[in-house]
């Protein structure tokens, strides 16, 4: 599966931005996707990430009532919508593609696929 995030950008604090990942290759129903970010000097960070039928989503703490993860499968693509962002939001952005279990959604290691990453910077 190739992946290739988009969508990032440079926004005030309070404002949305709407992350999209488009996929090639494999099948792209057959995967869970998810999305990270990882901060300068930061380990990589799970942000959301949702089943292949899109029936169920996850959140990180942090964004958990902000951030919308969401899945077209007839279009390949899965995006974030990520609204009332604040400066400890701004990150590279990666979208990723693999089979992980329920308890090991949020661990980057359990993903094969993925993106290139997308900047978020969100100013105060």
């Amino acid at each position: 599966v190739q992946l290739q995030a988009s969508g990032g950008g440079l926004v005030q604090a309070g404002g949305s931005l709407r992350l999209s990942c488009a996929a090639s290759g494999r099948t792209f129903r057959n995967y869970a996707m998810g999305w990270f970010r990882q901060a300068p000097g930061k380990e990589r960070e799970f942000v959301a990430a949702i089943r292949w039928s899109g029936s169920t989503a996850y959140y990180a703490d942090s964004v958990k009532g902000r951030f919308t993860i969401s899945r077209d499968n007839a279009k390949d693509a899965v995006y974030l919508q990520m609204n009332s962002l604040k400066p400890e939001d701004t990150a590279v952005y990666y979208c990723a593609a693999g089979r992980p279990i329920v308890t090991t959604m949020s661990r980057p290691t359990a993903y094969d696929y993925w993106g290139q990453g997308t900047q978020v910077t969100v100013s105060s």
